[in-house]
């Protein structure tokens, strides 16, 4: 029997506001354990909660971003369970009436369906330390939208492809950093297998709070192993939800799972109906950022590129800011441009452990670059040199060029003396090469880019090295 999974995912990223969702306290990543709390988000009775425009404004955004319909009214509920971190008791969600619907995504040539995006609260942070469990509040009552798919997924590599699109189109559409490592964009998975052409489904299994593409990638993969290993043995897979151990790539029990019913949901009854209006949906889509699909397709038509340079600088928002901030200062050349950040600043970087965000070059520094390659002044050899060093100091091209005299020798005059004078050191070679052995042609350049300690220009070189012979 051929088995096949069916793969939906419960993503909740964070929304980049300022404030919390119901309250005034601040959302700040690293501050001071339970230092941004308030009456409202630690649950204390008589707090009321209000709700944050702008949350709700972020969210339409990546509704529409997200291709959803958006519900002109939708209903806060309250969602029971009992957790230290959770200091009402309940948190504030949404369930029978959310905020969009039915949207979608591709995915390499496939069509992954939402099924919902709805607003909530997030909860604390529990911490563990040996016997001990330390409870910080602050991230209590941070506005999260939760993004619900349809099992439209059929492998781990699709999942882990629209886990990093949807990351890029909410960063693209500005509503989160989706930041894994931040806990801002959190996935849980729901799998389960089913023989291959079959319309009825297997038993779902969820895998909570995975933390990265790669491990959401590797839990799949070990997930359709087990239950595999389960069915092909005559066994039957049991409802639950587990968790992924990364150090052993595996997954294990946590708990039976719940259904919606085990958390009691009702309508909270200190929040009224959110009621969107058709005018501010039409104002917030007038407002749209350009989105990844926008920029691929005028990076190819606009700039020449070609589909893999423009894919890759599309793929990730600051590489692609980086590029066109960039052709700001100097625009002559931007296939060149793109060259040089993908070929040879993202190395650079690398080897000192950096990435384009933390790049101490700035946009206008590699334009100057290029403006110093087009022109004439620098080779492609001391280019990378120059490179290394602006990498390494965060100094301009044209200061390292004066201090370490790399100028490029671009002199006819010059360079001519030069290949009159390798000429007369090897008449051997000048022979045979008049006699037929045109490979000794590279010899001699190579000859007077030796004695130019490599700062001739080669196609000076070339030329002046034809001409003469």
């Amino acid at each position: 029997m051929e088995l096949e999974p069916v793969i939906g995912l419960e993503i909740h990223v964070q929304i980049e506001t300022k404030t919390k969702m119901f309250c005034s306290c601040p959302v700040e990543f690293g501050a001071e354990p339970n230092t941004n709390v308030c009456p409202v988000c630690l649950g204390l009775p008589g707090s009321l909660p209000v709700i944050n425009k702008r949350a709700v404004e972020l969210a339409i955004r990546a509704a529409l971003a997200l291709n959803c319909e958006i519900n002109h009214r939708s209903i806060f509920a309250r969602k029971n369970y009992f957790y230290p971190d959770l200091p009402k008791g309940y948190q504030i969600s949404q369930y029978e009436e959310p905020l969009a619907v039915r949207g979608w995504v591709d995915v390499g040539g496939k069509r992954v369906r939402i099924r919902r995006l709805h607003l909530e609260e997030d909860a604390g942070k529990n911490i563990h330390e040996g016997s001990k469990t330390y409870v910080d509040l602050n991230r209590a009552g941070t506005p999260l939208m939760e993004i619900v798919t349809e099992p439209d997924i059929t492998s781990p590599q699709m999942a882990r492809e629209f886990l990093e699109k949807l990351r890029n189109i909410m960063r693209y559409a500005g509503v989160s950093r989706a930041d894994m490592e931040k806990g801002q964009l959190r996935c849980d998975i729901n799998l389960s297998l089913k023989p291959r052409g079959s319309e009825v489904l297997g038993t779902r299994v969820e895998i909570k709070n995975v933390n990265s593409f790669r491990f959401v990638q590797k839990a799949i993969e070990a997930e359709i192993e087990r239950q595999t290993r389960i069915l092909l043995s005559g066994g039957s897979v049991i409802q639950e939800t587990r968790t992924f151990d990364p150090s052993t790539g595996l997954t294990h029990t946590m708990r039976t799972k719940e259904e919606a019913e085990d958390y009691r949901y009702f309508p909270d009854p200190d929040l009224l109906p959110l009621v969107v209006s058709k005018e501010w949906i039409e104002s917030i889509k007038a407002r749209m950022p350009e989105l990844p699909e926008e920029r691929l397709k005028r990076f190819i038509q606009t700039y020449a590129l070609d589909d893999y340079s423009a894919s890759v600088l599309t793929d990730n928002k600051e590489l692609g800011d980086f590029f066109e901030k960039s052709l700001r200062f100097y625009a002559e050349d931007p296939k060149l441009t793109a060259n040089w950040i993908l070929n040879d600043l993202l190395g650079s970087l690398s080897e000192e452990g950096k990435d384009i965000e933390s790049s101490p070059i700035l946009p206008k520094h590699l334009a100057g670059l290029i403006r110093l390659i087009k022109e004439g002044v620098l080779s492609s050899k001391l280019a990378k040199e120059v490179l290394k060093e602006m990498v390494r100091t965060g100094k301009e091209p044209d200061r390292i060029v004066e201090e370490k005299g790399l100028k490029q020798v671009s002199d006819e005059s010059v360079i001519r003396s030069m290949v009159e004078e390798v000429l007369r050191e090897h008449p051997d070679e000048v022979k045979r090469y008049r006699s037929g052995e045109e490979r000794l042609f590279g010899f001699l350049v190579g000859q007077v880019m030796k004695k130019a300690k490599g700062k001739a220009n080669p196609q000076m070189v070339n030329k002046v090295l034809k001409d003469i012979l």
